[in-house]
């Protein structure tokens, strides 16, 4: 059977990076049916939308899609697609796995938790105007509801109970916004009793930060805001290797989206320089969702290793802060063909590196909210 997946290929380095995922894609035992639907800047020039209505219905059809990055212009320009397609088809929850694979230069190697974000409302609601008429004052408003609180709380409960995690940590800002984030702060109380299994605790955002700078090993994880996981996913992606190895999941009621954390990156577009691995991982990621836990068990160990053999990496992970020896930075097709020529050669049975947590398993079909 094949399975018809929905492909948005971004912009810069968008189609660079999807075109490797499909490489390891081929190299699986798993028959993916690829629905190409253009979005993003080109499309802005060509249709006169950055995203048409035939992307959301493609994605409504297939039921999950994989997405490259989408060029968010800043201080101007269009709004941002990523916002766009997450309100419309309302993909409330970002789930985005900071997992510590980038080899012997990684700073903080027992990372391993994962940071669940809602992704549709917050200071991200696009409800913003200038307050004056010389526009030397402007408000933007940040719209918090209970409904979307309770959801996406209840999401990182029931993500962590299935994947037998330890803790739940809400991060916040209540003790300053006394309405907004004290509302947040009620839903996370009053839903943790629900799940007496699992340690409940809070964190203010500036002092989470602080922490997870110093022992993020002690977090499982983290439900929060759209701002607030915006910020420390980004930080947890550093903590774990760099944007260039962080995968993320987006998910609604019925719908999937999986895309890379990190930009577009539209100075290195068409020069196959990109590090190819955050987009791999989201395969990885699409594959468990799919139920096909083993092939994507073997994309995951085949991007481990290519990455501890420093043999054929992109300049990033051939850096000093990645590795103590010096290598030759390869392409980012390159880099996607070792991958894929491992893929069916990897030992399942090998114990990896280091113990391994739950958090790769993050996004199995069962995680369909």
């Amino acid at each position: 059977m094949a399975y018809r997946v929905t492909l948005i290929p971004g912009d810069g380095i968008g189609p660079e990076v999807t075109g490797a995922a499909r490489v390891v894609a081929d190299a699986t035992d798993v028959k993916i049916d690829w629905e190409v639907a253009e979005a993003g800047e080109a499309t802005l020039r060509a249709q006169g939308t950055p995203l048409p209505d035939s992307v959301l219905e493609s994605i409504r059809r297939n039921k999950v899609a994989l997405k490259g990055p989408i060029t968010t212009p800043i201080g101007g320009g269009f709004r941002s697609v990523n916002v766009a397609l997450r309100q419309q088809l309302d993909l409330y929850a970002s789930v985005r796995p900071a997992r510590a694979i980038a080899g012997e230069g990684t700073r903080f190697p027992e990372t391993d938790l994962i940071v669940v974000r809602e992704a549709t409302e917050g200071l991200y609601s696009g409800v913003e105007h200038w307050v004056d008429r010389d526009h030397t004052a402007a408000e933007t408003v940040a719209v918090i509801t209970r409904k979307a609180s309770d959801r996406i709380v209840r999401f990182a409960f029931e993500l962590a109970r299935r994947e037998h995690r330890r803790r739940v940590t809400a991060v916040h800002k209540a003790n300053i916004m006394k309405t907004t984030g004290a509302l947040f702060q009620t839903a996370f109380r009053e839903m943790a009793p629900h799940y007496p299994e699992i340690a409940a605790d809070e964190r203010l955002i500036d002092n989470m930060c602080m922490q997870l700078a110093k022992k993020p090993e002690e977090y499982d994880v983290l439900v929060t805001t759209n701002l607030f996981g915006d910020i420390l996913s980004d930080l947890c992606a550093g903590l774990a290797g760099g944007l260039g190895v962080a995968p993320g999941a987006l998910f609604g009621e019925t719908l999937a989206v999986f895309e890379p954390v990190h930009g577009s990156a539209p100075k290195y577009a068409g020069q196959d320089r990109a590090d190819p691995v955050a987009e791999i991982l989201c395969l990885e990621l699409l594959l468990r969702h799919l139920g096909e836990p083993e092939a994507a068990e073997r994309v995951f160990r085949a991007v481990w290793e290519t990455i501890a053999e420093k043999k054929v990496v992109t300049y990033d992970l051939a850096l000093p802060g990645y590795t103590t020896r010096p290598v030759p930075a390869s392409t980012c097709s390159a880099m996607a063909r070792e991958i894929a020529r491992k893929v069916p050669a990897v030992d399942l049975d090998r114990p990896l590196p280091k113990p391994r947590g739950p958090a790769a398993a993050a996004t199995d079909g069962a995680l369909e909210a």
